[in-house]
C-alpha cells in the first residue's frame, strides 16, 4: 500500500490537471474552486484513510479526536471507508453529526449569554428559533445551489477515489509480483537422484574368509630383568690386590 506521503503527492499532483478539466468543460471559476476545493480536502484530511492513525488523522489537529470512533468502528480498507461513494457518505454523515453537535452547543451558549445580558427573555426558545433555522437552511441549500452541491459532492468522491484507486492499483501489483516468484519455472527440469545403496543391518556380522584374516604374532610377555651383584670371591681377589 502507498505511503502517505506518496497519496499527497498524487493529490497534489493530479490537482491542476482536474482543475484544468474542470474549468475546461464548465468555464466557471466558481465551480472549478469549488470541485478543487473539495478535492484537496478530501484528498489530505477527508480521505478513506481516516480509519487508522495516519497523516490524514493528524491533519485534524485538536479536533482529530473526533474520529477516534469512526476508527475502532471501521474495519482498515473495508467497503464503508474505503468503497466508493459509500466511503464518502460515511464520512459526510459523521461529519455532520459532530458539526450538529457543536452547532447546537454553540447556540446554547449563545442563547445563554444573551439571556444572561439581557438581550432575549428565554434563551431556551432562542436556541430553538436558531436550530430550526440551521435545520431549514441545511436542508435548502442543496435544493437553492445544486450545482454547487454537486461539484462539492464531486470533488469529494474524487478525491477519496483516487487515494482508494492507487491503493487497489498497489495491492494488485503486488499480488501478481508474488504469484510470478512463486510460480515455477518452464524451463527448469527436475533431475532424478540416484538410488540409494542399501545398508546392512547394524547388528548383521561380516565374517571374512580365513585366508584373508591377517595373521599376526602373538604378543610375547615382557620379562622383567633385575639387577644382579657380582660374585663375592671376585670382589674380595680385587680388594686383595
Amino acid at each position: 500500500m502507498p505511503s502517505g506521503r506518496t497519496h499527497d503527492s498524487i493529490t497534489l499532483w493530479s490537482l491542476p490537471l482536474l482543475a484544468g478539466l474542470t474549468f475546461a468543460s464548465t468555464q466557471s471559476s466558481s465551480l472549478t474552486l469549488f470541485v478543487s476545493g473539495s478535492y484537496l480536502f478530501s484528498g489530505l484530511m477527508f480521505g478513506p484513510d481516516l480509519d487508522v492513525y495516519s497523516h490524514q488523522y493528524k491533519r485534524w489537529g485538536p479536533l482529530r479526536w473526533i474520529w477516534l470512533p469512526y476508527r475502532r468502528s471501521m474495519r482498515h480498507r473495508s467497503f464503508w471507508s474505503h468503497g466508493p461513494i459509500a466511503g464518502t457518505i460515511v464520512r459526510v454523515a459523521y461529519l455532520l453529526i459532530w458539526v450538529g453537535l457543536f452547532g447546537s452547543c454553540g447556540m446554547l451558549a449563545s442563547a445563554i449569554i444573551a439571556q444572561l445580558a439581557g438581550k432575549a427573555n428565554d434563551w431556551f426558545v432562542l436556541a430553538q428559533q436558531w436550530w430550526s433555522r440551521s435545520v431549514v437552511f441545511l436542508g435548502q441549500a442543496p435544493l437553492e445551489y445544486p450545482t454547487e452541491a454537486i461539484a462539492i459532492a464531486l470533488g469529494l468522491e474524487l478525491g477519496a477515489l483516487s487515494h482508494s484507486l492507487s491503493d487497489w492499483l498497489a495491492s494488485a501489483y503486488r499480488r501478481a509480483v508474488t504469484r510470478r516468484i512463486k510460480k515455477p519455472s518452464p524451463s527448469t527440469k527436475q533431475i532424478p537422484l540416484p538410488p540409494e545403496r542399501s545398508l546392512p543391518p547394524e547388528n548383521m556380522v561380516t565374517q571374512q574368509p580365513s585366508s584373508q584374516r591377517s595373521t599376526l604374532p602373538a604378543p610375547q610377555p615382557q620379562v622383567r630383568r633385575e639387577a644382579q651383584l657380582p660374585p663375592f670371591g671376585r670382589k674380595s681377589e680385587r680388594s686383595e690386590e
